[in-house]
């Protein structure tokens, strides 16, 4: 297991490109110069021991020191010692609406975007507490078990998009049929899991129906509703720009709006709340109290207790390189060039 400490400094790495780009045109001027002065092979014969090599191989060793210490700066640390630890805490998890109706952009950038910045910001106000996360439209898909790596769960998070299920619609049902299974804890009362949508259902079977039936294996269903409750178009887009609306199979333009007396039924059933989720600070206001009302529950963890620094090895060999490049001239060595292994007229 590793962590990387300040990964600030990732940006710094841009100094590469920079770099070399920098170094190309210097050449380029050092050649234009040279060509002003003599050609080629009048060059050639007044520097002979000019080694293009010995020049880029540097270039290498500039640009390697640079890199390393760079990821000395990020520090990364490599976990040494296993330990099992207790902790207090709820588990939650959050089932993210992936249906097209999420592109509409009524809400910035988009409602799926805003789905994804609530939950990402509810996470980073937890401190002990396990999380999941359940993808849906048509059919529901299980992105995230319960964890309490919360970087991973923002990164599955991220990943999120309406391409990754391939049956369109929305069913919520499915979404609370699948929660049911992310608790592996039968004697657990504080389950909950946040349903986040904009509310359209084109499920078969009542979804209060099955929020009652959830509810009564003891989770607790919050429903956080994004878009506006006027209708508007969904787009469809290329390469970032828009194309069209999306239609149905009369070639009617699609209008979606936020459900919330859907969203209001299951929440109500599964003893719950609603939330406006237009607000972020409204919903994290909200999302505080209800979880500081919650029961913890104890549970044990093993994870890495210890992590080592890492640094030093990444300082020492960007030293080293920058060493190497003083050390390296821009000429030809000797012994090399008493080889004449291209047969060089001397």
């Amino acid at each position: 297991m590793y962590q990387l400490e300040e990964q600030f400094w990732f940006w710094a790495l841009a100094l590469i490109p920079v770099f070399l780009l920098g170094t190309l045109l210097v050449q380029l001027w050092k050649k234009r110069a040279r060509r002003r002065f003599a050609d080629e092979e009048l060059m050639e014969y007044l520097s002979p021991d000019r080694s293009p090599f010995k020049a880029i191989l540097k270039l290498i060793f500039r640009c390697l020191a640079i890199a390393f210490l760079v990821l000395a700066l990020v520090n990364p640390k490599i976990g040494s010692k296993l330990e099992t630890v207790k902790r207090e805490g709820v588990d939650i998890v959050f089932a993210v609406d992936v249906s097209k109706s999420m592109l509409a952009e009524d809400v910035a950038p988009n409602r799926l975007e805003k789905a994804k910045q609530l939950v990402s910001q509810v996470i980073n106000n937890l401190v002990s507490d396990r999380i999941g996360i359940i993808a849906y439209a048509g059919k529901a898909f299980p992105q995230l078990p319960i964890t309490t790596d919360y970087g991973v769960g923002k990164m599955f998070l991220q990943n999120l998009s309406t391409d990754m299920l391939s049956s369109q619609g929305t069913a919520i049902e499915q979404a609370l049929l699948l929660a049911q299974t992310y608790y592996n804890d039968e004697a657990q009362t504080n389950r909950i899991l946040f349903v986040i949508s904009d509310g359209e259902d084109h499920g078969e079977v009542s979804v209060k129906d099955v929020a009652e039936q959830v509810a009564e294996q003891g989770i607790r269903i919050f429903t956080i509703g994004v878009g506006e409750n006027q209708g508007v178009p969904i787009p469809i887009k290329q390469n970032g720009v828009m194309i069209s609306y999306k239609k149905d199979d009369n070639g009617e333009v699609v209008i979606t709006k936020r459900n919330e007396s859907t969203l209001k039924d299951i929440a109500e059933a599964a003893n719950g709340l609603y939330i406006d989720g237009n607000s972020t600070n409204e919903v994290i206001d909200q999302v505080t109290e209800i979880l500081s009302q919650m029961n913890k529950t104890e549970f044990e963890l093993t994870e890495f207790a210890e992590f080592k620094d890492q640094f030093q090895w990444f300082l020492g060999l960007g030293i080293l390189f920058l060493i190497l490049d003083l050390l390296f001239l821009e000429r030809k060595t000797a012994w090399i060039k008493r080889l004449n292994l291209f047969n060089e007229n001397l």
